[in-house]
């Protein structure tokens, strides 16, 4: 019969969490790349791939590396450098990790990391801005995936196992309300990238107002004299008005995305004690939207500076990781009753092998 091991006595690999950690960090600088890429408009610069101007990625002369072909070349190398070094970690999971279900969330980060690098080659050689958007939301679910592992092999994990007094109603609530946010996060994010591959970032270029308006006309007339204006004054390409919904859709999902942040922080600020960890991280995650949202303006302000346009992609990329890593830890503290009794008798349990002796405990 299964006998439940208790979770801090099980001893997770500290260096494959930190390796996870670092996995995770480069992941981040490769989508700060990424966003340099786009806000240089250096997408293309290199016009073959999986070589380089018919060099090897990985021999191509430094000499050469200039302008445009700078910033998309260093893309794919920290790429390539991303995907060893999750072809390691998933290796490393599926090796030593006793879960299978986090050997198996490796294996699913080594194939999106895959899939990623054929999606950013393809986009280069297709030219097709579809895949430029599938591209850059991949990347960001990549991202929150690799967090993920790296709070999985903590310590943190293993003891954050569900109290018998936790999982009321309210705990259910800010529940729900931390997952719905970061859901709104990854929508606002995906409009970001529309956005950005459309090249429409700046259909709207003054902030607040838009056009001088609450909400800007999108008729025929309007839209010629707006067309008008952004050659004259900013040299800017013809927009639709498309692009100007789209543009004013973004606005309006940064105010919901905060309000809905806001009201998760203020669910765990009734809910829970000052010291709670998951207060101080959803406090933390509302000052972060508020960043964003002052990068947001500053990218308008600038008429689209490549380096606030990046900040404000990396700035958005820690804001979803962050909701996922706090839907992770609400879920995991805040187990509804038949989940705690599944974890009870399932992730702690030590199971009996075919052959009758007692095998080693699965992790949590």
């Amino acid at each position: 019969m299964a006998n439940p091991v208790s979770a801090s006595a099980l001893r997770p690999d500290p260096w494959l969490c930190r390796f996870a950690v670092f996995t995770a960090a480069a992941t981040l600088v490769l989508i700060c790349f990424g966003g340099l890429v786009t806000s240089h408009g250096a997408g293309l610069a290199v016009p073959d791939w999986p070589n380089t101007y018919g060099y090897s990625l990985f021999f191509f002369p430094i000499s050469k590396w200039v302008g445009g072909i700078f910033y998309e070349h260093t893309h794919r190398l920290a790429g390539a450098a991303v995907g060893l070094l999750t072809l390691i970690l998933a290796g490393w999971l599926w090796r030593k990790e006793s879960r299978a279900w986090l050997r198996w969330l490796g294996v699913l980060a080594f194939v999106g990391v895959v899939l990623q690098g054929v999606l950013g080659g393809l986009r280069v050689v297709l030219l097709k801005d579809q895949i430029g958007l599938v591209h850059g939301a991949l990347a960001q679910l990549f991202f929150v995936l690799v967090c993920l592992i790296a709070l999985a092999t903590s310590r943190w994990w293993l003891d954050a196992a569900p109290a018998e007094n936790e999982g009321t109603q309210g705990q259910a609530t800010l529940r729900r309300w931390v997952l719905a946010a970061t859901l709104l996060v990854l929508g606002q994010l995906v409009l970001g990238a529309a956005m950005r591959h459309r090249h429409a970032g700046l259909a709207v270029p003054d902030f607040p107002l838009a056009y001088g308006r609450l909400w800007p006309r999108t008729d025929t007339r309007f839209l010629a004299r707006y067309n008008q204006q952004r050659e004259e004054i900013h040299a800017m390409k013809p927009i639709t008005a498309s692009d100007v919904l789209l543009q004013m859709t973004h606005r309006l999902g940064a105010c919901v995305v905060a309000a809905a942040v806001a009201g998760a922080w203020w669910i765990a600020r009734r809910r829970l004690g000052p010291g709670h960890v998951l207060r101080k991280s959803l406090l933390a995650w509302l000052g972060l939207v508020a960043v964003q949202v002052g990068l947001g303006a500053a990218t308008v302000w600038t008429a689209k500076s490549a380096d606030l346009a990046t900040a404000h992609v990396a700035v958005g990329s820690l804001i979803l990781a962050l909701g996922g890593l706090q839907t992770a830890a609400a879920f995991r503290l805040f187990a509804p009753p038949r989940s705690r009794d599944l974890t009870s008798a399932g992730d702690l349990a030590t199971p009996t092998q075919p052959n009758g002796a007692i095998g080693q405990p699965v992790h949590p």
